[in-house]
């Protein structure tokens, strides 16, 4: 005869609370992504509303707010895809938590943004295609409203596949392309594009360079010196003048230039000015945080913590300042073009305009910004805080020597190429430094060290510090991205064309 069943137990108090917070904690994983999506949509329906009250006594009004909420939309994706290169490496580090470098790199953007984003909106707004080629008044305004759209869509499906693509890249080639699409290849500024398209190519090399030339330094004149310590208090605060001056020179020339006109000259001597206060200012705090350190590497970490913040908000701020055009470039242009005002170099950008772009970039970045943020500043190759701060401050000084020469550099080539560059350096000094030889001959006990790397594949790779499939992947994507944004941007151009001219 078969036993009865046991009695189940009615659950208890404690049991039933643990369900319900397993189910509320399931829940909100699932609807966080559409959390993001949801704040997003928000702002672009406050983008439309503040473009309404700017524009609504305007003709074309209603073009005008569609495309302010094309261009926070693109705006957003700069955010989620490109802003990540700033902090990536801060991140990647170590050195400050997600948090703090989205707070930084919202701020800074947003000021670089406002401050110093007019000089490179008119070249993507101007430089690449000839409105007056255009063949309807009305054609140059789709021609950029098909840029924006295209552009948005290809970053957000690389940012949704966790590539960080060029956004300059995007926008250049959609305007490109729409605008063949419209006018023929006579309408491109072929001399302007090819000025672009070299500073692209330039850009990696120059931030890969200098990266690494800043980690030789580094390594040469405070890693391996005897006192590593004391080499830090005295290095130390040169390198964080060094990043001030660099600085306050390209915002006394650039960052006011809407207030006031400062030459060159003076900007230079305004930076050395700079330079002299901070070496002043920052030893006797670099030797309060010297204090009770060992002399070892793992010291020197928290010497460089403050530098590294310190060059991310750098490299925000020199961001905000050329790649808020990406955005709002084409959308300075849909309001000239729609008012009936001459498109020239000097073209008034509006402050509504750059705000848009400005609050969109950030809010992209508070949204989505961590997913890449861990493949630029993790994956590619190993980062510490001395590492880091040398691919910001490459970036910075790249991205701000574009700026003041008015070229849309990709922010994103010139970061992920300085990582790259470090990745590469620490190969080439691991193989060939003497020290390091020494060390793991003794490790290994092979007498003849460069002989047995020579001849054993599984030790070749195992010193390859950048990560040869990242690598392969993101320049695959670089590749690409110019011809695919613009043919999408020449078949929206041909929809939005057979739709409304």
């Amino acid at each position: 005869m078969a036993k009865p069943r046991p009695r189940l137990e009615k659950p208890t108090l404690d049991e039933y609370l643990d369900k319900v917070t397993l189910t509320e904690q399931a829940t909100q994983h699932v609807l966080k992504p559409w959390a993001g999506v949801g704040l997003g949509i928000l702002f672009l329906v406050v983008s439309m509303i503040f473009a309404a009250a700017y524009v609504s006594e305007q003709p074309g009004y209603l073009i005008i707010i569609a495309a302010a909420a094309v261009a926070g939309y693109m705006a957003m994706n700069i955010g989620a895809n490109d802003v990540t290169n700033n902090v990536g490496a801060a991140v990647g580090s170590k050195a400050i938590s997600m948090t703090m470098a989205l707070v930084i790199a919202a701020i800074f953007e947003i000021a670089g943004a406002v401050f110093a984003g007019g000089r490179v909106v008119s070249t993507i707004e101007a430089g690449i295609v000839d409105a007056a080629q255009m063949p309807t008044g009305l054609s140059f305004v789709w021609v950029m409203m098909a840029a924006l759209i295209s552009a948005a869509v290809w970053i957000n499906i690389a940012t949704w596949s966790s590539a960080p693509i060029s956004t300059t890249h995007s926008i250049v080639g959609s305007i490109l392309g729409s605008g063949v699409a419209a006018a023929g290849i006579s309408a491109v500024h072929w001399v302007s594009l090819a000025g672009i398209t070299a500073s692209w190519m330039v850009s990696p090399i120059l931030g890969g360079g200098i990266a690494a030339l800043l980690l030789a330094f580094i390594k040469t004149f405070i890693i391996y010196r005897e006192d590593k310590v004391d080499a830090a208090i005295f290095w130390t605060p040169i390198l964080i003048a060094t990043m001030t001056g660099s600085f306050a020179t390209y915002f006394a020339v650039i960052g006011l230039e809407k207030v006031v006109t400062i030459s060159l000259t003076n900007g230079i001597l305004i930076g050395l000015a700079v330079t002299a206060a901070t070496v002043l200012a920052c030893r006797p705090w670099i030797v309060r945080q010297a204090q009770g350190l060992d002399n070892r590497n793992q010291s020197l970490r928290k010497l460089f913590r403050m530098p590294l913040i310190l060059s991310a908000a750098l490299l925000s701020f020199a961001h905000g300042a050329n790649d808020v055009s990406n955005a709002v470039g084409p959308l300075s242009g849909i309001v000239a073009n729609v008012n009936g005002l001459a498109i020239l170099q000097t073209t008034h950008v509006p402050l509504w305009v750059m705000l848009i772009g400005a609050f969109g970039i950030s809010c992209g970045l508070l949204l989505f910004g961590p997913k890449l943020i861990h493949v630029v500043g993790e994956e590619i190759t190993r980062l510490n805080p001395m590492r880091a701060f040398c691919v910001a401050l490459a970036t910075a000084i790249t991205v701000i020597l574009a700026t003041t020469l008015g070229l849309p550099v990709s922010t994103t080539h010139t970061a992920v190429g300085a990582v790259f560059g470090i990745g590469f350096f620490r190969e080439w000094y691991t193989r060939n430094s003497r020290r390091r030889l020494e060390y793991v001959r003794r490790k290994t006990g092979h007498a003849d060290f460069e002989r047995y790397v020579e001849h054993s594949p599984e030790e070749l790779h195992r010193r390859r510090l950048v990560r040869r499939s990242h690598f392969m992947t993101i320049v695959g994507a670089w590749v690409i991205t110019v011809p695919v944004s613009a043919l999408l941007s020449a078949a929206v151009y041909c929809v939005l064309a057979a739709l409304f001219i």
